[in-house]
C-alpha cells in the first residue's frame, strides 16, 4: 500500500498560519478576559467591535464554513490596524470564550487580568500578519486628520448669532359667508 498524504487546503480567510503557541496563548488569554474584563462572542459581534475601535485582538477558528462568515474581518482588521490570529478550531474558541456551543470568532474589548499576555499576542500577531504597518499608519493618519477636520468644521460653521424674531401676527381674513338666496 501506498501511504496517501492527505491536506487540508486552508480556508481563504487564513492569511498566515499561526504558531501554536501563539493560538494556545490567545486561548488563555481569551479564557482570563472573559471571566474579568470584555470579551464578544462571534462574527458579527467581532466586526461590531472592530468597527467601533473597541477591540484589541480578534481570535478566529480556522475550521469556519462557509468561509464567507469571517472573510471580511482579515480585511477590516488590517484597516483598522487591529492586531488578529487564529485557533485550529471553534470548538476550542467557544469553550474557551466560556460558552457551550463552538463559536467562529472572539474579540478581546478589555483584558481585564489578561492584560500583558493579550499585548505580547497582539505583537506577535501584528508581526505575522503584516497589520504593524498598517496599525501604524492609520493611527499617523487618525491623529493628523481629525484635529484639522475639527478646527475646520468649527471655522465653517459658526452658529450665527440668536436674535429673537419679532411675531408677526397673522390676521386670517374672514371666509365671505354664503348669503341664502332669498327666495322670490
Amino acid at each position: 500500500m501506498t501511504k496517501v498524504e492527505v491536506r487540508i487546503m486552508a480556508k481563504a480567510y487564513v492569511k498566515f498560519e499561526t504558531p501554536k503557541d501563539i493560538s494556545a496563548k490567545a486561548l488563555e488569554a481569551i479564557s482570563v478576559a472573559s471571566s474579568t474584563g470584555k470579551v464578544r462572542k462571534g462574527a458579527n459581534e467581532a466586526t461590531k467591535a472592530i468597527e467601533g475601535g473597541n477591540a484589541l485582538l480578534i481570535v478566529m477558528a480556522e475550521d469556519v464554513d462557509p468561509e464567507e462568515v469571517l472573510m471580511h474581518i482579515p480585511t477590516i482588521c488590517g484597516q483598522k490596524g487591529v492586531p488578529y490570529c487564529y485557533v485550529a478550531t471553534k470548538k476550542e474558541l467557544g469553550t474557551a470564550a466560556g460558552l457551550p456551543v463552538p463559536t467562529s470568532a472572539v474579540a478581546i474589548e478589555k483584558a481585564g487580568n489578561a492584560g500583558e499576555m493579550v499585548n505580547s499576542i497582539a505583537e506577535k500577531a501584528r508581526a505575522l500578519s503584516g497589520v504593524a504597518a498598517a496599525s501604524a499608519a492609520h493611527a499617523a493618519q487618525k491623529k493628523e486628520h481629525k484635529p484639522e477636520a475639527k478646527a475646520e468644521e468649527k471655522k465653517e460653521h459658526k452658529p450665527a448669532e440668536h436674535k429673537p424674531e419679532e411675531k408677526k401676527e397673522h390676521k386670517k381674513e374672514p371666509k365671505p359667508k354664503k348669503e341664502k338666496e332669498a327666495k322670490a
